[in-house]
């Protein structure tokens, strides 16, 4: 499916899908001190019911499983949600193909609602009513971020100046280590309890970060299939010259914890 925002990229299109493989192959990458954080805010864990937003190929249900929440998972991408499925055998997850916009689960029905890596992407104003709605009274929304920092580790700013090479329009790159932004709209439903930002190494071997970079918005889920294959042949001939056969790439993580209002 075809997504095209003017707030995103320019507004070139971009479809998840089309990547769906090397992303449930290659994403599923945020170190444990990732998910220990959100469990040391006792969100996500036994007793808890959670709805995870843009859920991609399951990486947060799957992973946060082991503490005992009862997850469901929707995504707009259905190739996301198909791989989600895939790699959630033997797990009682839900899954379901629908945008956030559309989703209608019924009043009060979670504890948590988590966005990881996709809150930017939601018309919020839509959004945002049904979050509250779907949310039990002083439930949590929970906003989930992490990115390289191109401007601190040499191998990522190498690979993020072949993505603006082959598509410069992609508004992917650039990050500094900044809290998650959150539209107003939520101020007068939501509260804003706490955001931490820490930085975070991120192992890789050449094909993981070759991987991880191809299932990029900038290029797997956005250039034509010739270009994405010069891509590749370009990256993986660069990353032999500059990068050691492992390494860590420096990123950092971003959380911001919001309270429903509603009594």
């Amino acid at each position: 499916m075809n997504i095209t925002d003017k707030r995103i990229d320019g507004g070139k299109a971009f479809d998840w899908g089309r990547t769906s493989e090397d992303y449930a192959k290659y994403r599923d990458i945020y170190p444990e001190e990732f998910y220990k954080r959100i469990i040391e805010k006792g969100l996500c864990v036994s007793g808890q019911r959670v709805l995870d937003l843009g859920t991609g190929t399951g990486v947060l249900p799957r992973n946060m499983y082991r503490f005992g929440a009862d997850w469901t998972g929707t995504d707009i991408s259905a190739e996301q949600i198909e791989q989600a499925k895939l790699l959630s055998q033997g797990m009682d997850i839900d899954y379901f193909a629908m945008p956030a916009e559309g989703i209608d689960f019924p009043e009060n029905s979670f504890d948590v609602i988590t966005a990881c890596q996709c809150f930017w992407y939601f018309d919020h104003q839509a959004l945002m009513p049904k979050l509250r709605a779907m949310l039990k009274p002083g439930g949590i929304l929970l906003v989930l971020y992490m990115a390289w920092l191109p401007y601190e580790d040499r191998i990522a700013g190498a690979s993020e100046k072949l993505v603006l090479k082959y598509n410069p329009s992609w508004s992917g790159g650039g990050e500094t280590i900044h809290p998650i932004g959150i539209p107003e709209c939520y101020g007068r439903d939501f509260e804003l309890v706490s955001h931490e930002e820490f930085p975070l190494m991120v192992h890789f071997t050449r094909e993981g970060w070759n991987g991880r970079m191809k299932a990029c918005r900038g290029v797997g889920a956005s250039l034509p299939e010739n270009e994405i294959n010069s891509w590749e042949k370009e990256h993986l001939s660069l990353l032999d010259r500059i990068a050691p056969e492992e390494f860590d790439v420096i990123h950092y993580g971003a959380i911001a914890v919001l309270r429903s209002r509603k009594s």
